[in-house]
């Protein structure tokens, strides 16, 4: 990997739109701004002669490495193969859960979208320092992170994890403070968890928050979610975990040997 700062932000830009042409445009907006040198697009250049020496002495086994940053017309691309970026992974565990929600399958919906989550191993690109292109990458890259951690969430309740997610959820609500359906999903796993007076402290806090800072209430969905906690709502109660058919089969069987065994009773 090269350590040059800007080296690396220019490889992180390539890889990020891997086997798309990167214009020299974008590669020079990304590297300095609104305010390039006259001698930008000759060091751009530079950069990139850098960087497939680098890729070429750090994989010496794959004599094609190198090869693989190319230069087309007014850009430059990396190709890449397919499963080989932390990306990739990422948007194929996300297929696979979403596979498994039209299948009306949550335990496996709710494995994949734990497998797509165990891909992040900290903030993405944590050792680059980024420009504006780059910054709306990380932007995108950490709401679609967040939209997967909401989705395991709503499968996890569905399947009766309550009591396992209000830890998460706490530390998730300190980092998104006004970000209400994480709110609501605290709410929901605390009342579940029979903790009905700590789920209105939460909408409590959200809305004060809402307030002082940004002159709003909470949503209408929130407020009726607020006001089914303060009913008891049985809607609000955990959904029935359901057994699966082949131990449902066991559990008959099972209670059929028992009957058969009985004394006969006249």
């Amino acid at each position: 990997m090269p350590t040059a700062p800007k080296q690396r932000q220019l490889l992180a830009l390539l890889l990020l739109n891997a086997n798309q042409v990167v214009p020299v445009s974008q590669c020079i907006e990304e590297l300095w701004e609104y305010n390039p040198p006259a001698s930008a697009v000759s060091t751009l250049h530079t950069y990139i002669m850098q960087l497939r020496r680098i890729l070429r002495l750090g994989n010496e086994r794959d004599a094609t490495c190198a090869g693989r940053l190319v230069t087309r017309d007014r850009g430059y691309l990396f190709v890449s193969r397919q499963g080989e970026l932390d990306v990739d992974a990422f948007e194929d565990r996300l297929r696979d859960s979403r596979q498994a929600l039209g299948d009306g399958d949550d335990p496996a919906a709710a494995a994949a979208l734990r497998d797509a989550l165990a891909v992040w191993r900290g903030p993405a690109l944590v050792d680059v320092q980024p420009g504006p292109v780059l910054r709306t990458w990380l932007a995108s890259l950490e709401e679609s992170r967040l939209s997967t951690i909401e989705r395991r969430i709503e499968v996890d309740l569905r399947l009766g994890r309550h009591q396992e997610l209000i830890g998460e959820l706490s530390a998730l609500v300190e980092r998104h403070p006004v970000h209400e359906n994480l709110h609501a999903h605290l709410m929901l796993a605390l009342y579940r968890s029979g903790r009905q007076v700590h789920a209105l402290e939460v909408f409590t806090r959200l809305r004060t928050v809402l307030s002082d800072e940004l002159g709003l209430e909470p949503s209408p969905a929130l407020r009726r979610l607020h006001q089914a906690v303060l009913s008891f709502d049985p809607a609000l109660d955990a959904p029935p975990v359901h057994v699966p058919s082949r131990f449902s089969i066991d559990l008959d069987l099972g209670r059929i040997r028992r009957v058969l065994s009985e004394p006969c009773r006249v």
